[in-house]
């Protein structure tokens, strides 16, 4: 039995890598100013933030269903099934869109598995590689995708964002209360625990909301994943928005503060969610790994 691993680009692994993982890598849909580009084919990480920093009008759309399953038809073609891992159904139509066309189209029913397993950015590459090492073991696609729905909520995102500004853009915020948030120099603290974007805290300096991420990851370390960390089996990674410098500093703080736990990877955050928080966000995440 061999299974076949495709997910999208919001996991911020490239096609270059994909190449190398022997995966694929769905490109993700950007619309600048009503203009159509995709993720790390016809878009770099510097052209979307040169043109995000210009305000340009800047949104991402789902993926065309047909597009997805030309990759899922061109990979059955050398594989018996397919295991798909989207962004997570809390930030996006995109996996329940997709559930349904492979649940519905008869060359797709019971051969491709889509696993909303409510992943985004580093937690969703995490899932990722987890599922190529169960198909190297020979698992098959339904035993790879109940192990990454049964562990989807072992996980957590926090988010600094470094401005108000593209949350408020988004709708996210009333206009009165990101004014005061910036005259306050704010940088909020956001979590993401499997859906939503969510507040977690309001720091003023970047060092603040630094040790505030720290203090959130040790929590869920010492009370939900505390079994997790004991056996050996959770992960840290870090995310960013056009922030690389910061994050190789902040790499640094949290092998320090959890020198048992395996860090993965430094990637630049998902386009679908920095499309919404701007440039200078840095992200901490720590996921149960397989």
């Amino acid at each position: 039995m061999k299974v076949a691993i495709v997910t999208d680009s919001n996991s911020g692994i490239t096609q270059a890598e994909a190449k190398e993982l022997g995966i694929e890598v769905v490109p993700m849909p950007v619309l600048i100013n009503a203009e159509l580009y995709y993720e790390d084919i016809t878009l770099t990480q510097e052209q979307f933030y040169e043109k995000l920093k210009s305000d340009a009008q800047v949104s991402t759309s789902q993926p065309n269903p047909v597009d997805v399953g030309e990759i899922w038809a061109k990979v059955l073609k050398t594989n018996d099934e397919v295991i798909y891992i989207p962004m997570s159904s809390g930030l996006s139509e995109t996996c329940h869109t997709l559930q349904h066309y492979a649940e519905t189209e008869e060359q797709f029913k019971g051969k491709v598995f889509v696993v909303d397993n409510q992943r985004i950015s580093i937690t969703q590459r995490q899932s990722v590689m987890d599922a190529i090492k169960m198909a190297k073991e020979g698992k098959s696609a339904k035993e790879i995708h109940d192990w990454l729905m049964d562990t989807k909520m072992t996980s957590s995102i926090y988010i600094m964002v470094d401005t108000l500004k593209y949350l408020k853009k988004g709708g996210r915020l009333t206009p009165a209360v990101a004014m005061i948030g910036t005259l306050l120099k704010i940088k909020p603290v956001l979590q993401i625990q499997g859906f939503k974007l969510d507040q977690f805290a309001k720091p003023r300096k970047l060092s603040d909301a630094k040790q505030i991420m720290i203090n959130a990851i040790k929590h869920d370390f010492e009370t939900r994943f505390k079994k997790e960390v004991e056996e050996g089996r959770m992960t840290i990674a870090i995310a960013h928005t056009d922030n690389y410098a910061e994050a190789e500093n902040f790499k640094q703080e949290l092998t320090e503060n959890f020198p048992e736990v395996e860090f993965t990877v430094i990637n630049p955050l998902s386009l679908s969610v920095s499309c919404h928080i701007g440039p200078g966000a840095l992200a901490c995440a720590c996921a149960i790994k397989y």
